[in-house]
C-alpha cells in the first residue's frame, strides 16, 4: 500500500495493494492495523454506499459539530473526488485538492475532519463507497455550494445534476464563522 500525501495536511490519496490474476483482483479495502501502521490512525463507525448517474454532482457536505472524517473508494465508474479545507484560521482555508478516482484505479481518498466533500461522476453509474469516523447527524449537516467562484474547483462537468439541497448551499465567505470548524479546535 502507499500513501500520498496531498497539498491539503491530512488529506490522502491511498493506493491499496492489488493481487490480480486471470481470475480477477484481490485488495484489502480496510485493515486498521495495516493503515494505522501506515499512520492513518482513526476509528470508522458507519459506512456508505451511493449511486449516482453521469454528470451527478454531491457536495459540498460537513458536518459541524460532529465532523466525519471518510475514507472513500469507487467501485464502478469514476468519480472526480474533492476535499476543501473549512477550518477558521487554518494556513489552507478554502483550498482544494481533487483526485479520480474509479473502479480501475482502486485509489482510495482521506478526507479528514474539517473539510468539506464533494464528487462528480465523470463515468457513470458509479458505485461510491466510504467509512465514516462519525455517524450521519441531520441537525449538524451543512454545505458549501458545489461552484464557490472563491474555491474555484476545476469540475470537469458543465451542467450537473443537483439535489435541491445543494443547489441553495451558500458560498464559504457567506458562512457565519460560528458554523464552520475550527482549526485545532476540537472536530466533535
Amino acid at each position: 500500500m502507499e500513501i500520498i500525501e496531498t497539498e491539503l495536511p491530512g488529506v490522502l490519496i491511498i493506493e491499496p495493494d492489488i493481487f490480480e490474476d486471470k481470475r480477477g483482483f484481490f485488495m484489502e479495502t480496510w485493515n486498521q492495523a495495516r493503515y494505522e501502521q501506515a499512520g492513518l490512525k482513526v476509528s470508522f463507525v458507519q459506512d456508505n454506499l451511493s449511486y449516482s448517474a453521469e454528470n451527478v454532482v454531491r457536495g459540498l457536505h460537513f458536518q459541524n459539530p460532529k465532523a466525519q472524517g471518510k475514507l472513500v473508494y469507487v467501485l464502478q465508474g469514476e468519480v472526480f473526488d474533492v476535499a476543501v479545507d473549512i477550518r477558521v484560521g487554518s494556513p489552507s482555508f478554502g483550498k482544494w485538492v481533487g483526485v479520480t478516482l474509479s473502479g480501475e484505479n482502486k485509489k482510495q481518498f482521506y478526507i479528514p475532519e474539517g473539510f468539506a466533500h464533494g464528487f462528480c461522476v465523470t463515468r457513470g453509474p458509479a458505485l461510491f463507497t466510504y467509512k465514516c469516523t462519525d455517524l450521519y447527524s441531520p441537525p449538524t449537516e451543512g454545505g458549501v455550494i458545489w461552484n464557490d467562484p472563491h474555491i474555484g474547483i476545476e469540475w470537469p462537468v458543465k451542467t450537473p445534476i443537483l439535489s435541491d439541497k445543494d443547489q441553495k448551499y451558500k458560498t464559504l465567505q457567506e458562512l457565519p464563522a460560528g458554523y464552520l470548524p475550527v482549526y485545532g479546535g476540537d472536530p466533535r
